[in-house]
């Protein structure tokens, strides 16, 4: 079974508790590309308190470790947008 977008949003919700939170399958503008044949694109939006003081590279590093369970089910990519509340 593919990975969803509300599976993706319901780990996302778990692990950082966003005040924002906007999670978007991508796959549809990839058709045709190798990677498509191995899984899904995914774009996330997430604002959350937890990525206060962090590097964008760390931000990153903690969405992806929260999704870590459910790369293997298909997440070919991810477009990460992560921000603090005061960013945005």
């Amino acid at each position: 079974m593919a990975v969803s977008a509300s599976q993706i949003e319901a780990a996302l919700r778990e692990s950082f508790q966003p005040r924002q939170l906007e999670v978007q399958d991508d796959s549809h503008l990839h058709a045709g590309h190798a990677g498509a044949r191995e899984g899904r694109h995914f774009s996330v939006r997430i604002v959350s308190e937890r990525f206060f003081g962090l590097s964008r590279i760390a931000r990153h590093r903690l969405v992806y470790s929260s999704l870590m369970p459910l790369i293997p089910q298909g997440i070919h990519a991810l477009a990460i947008q992560a921000h603090a509340p005061d960013e945005v």
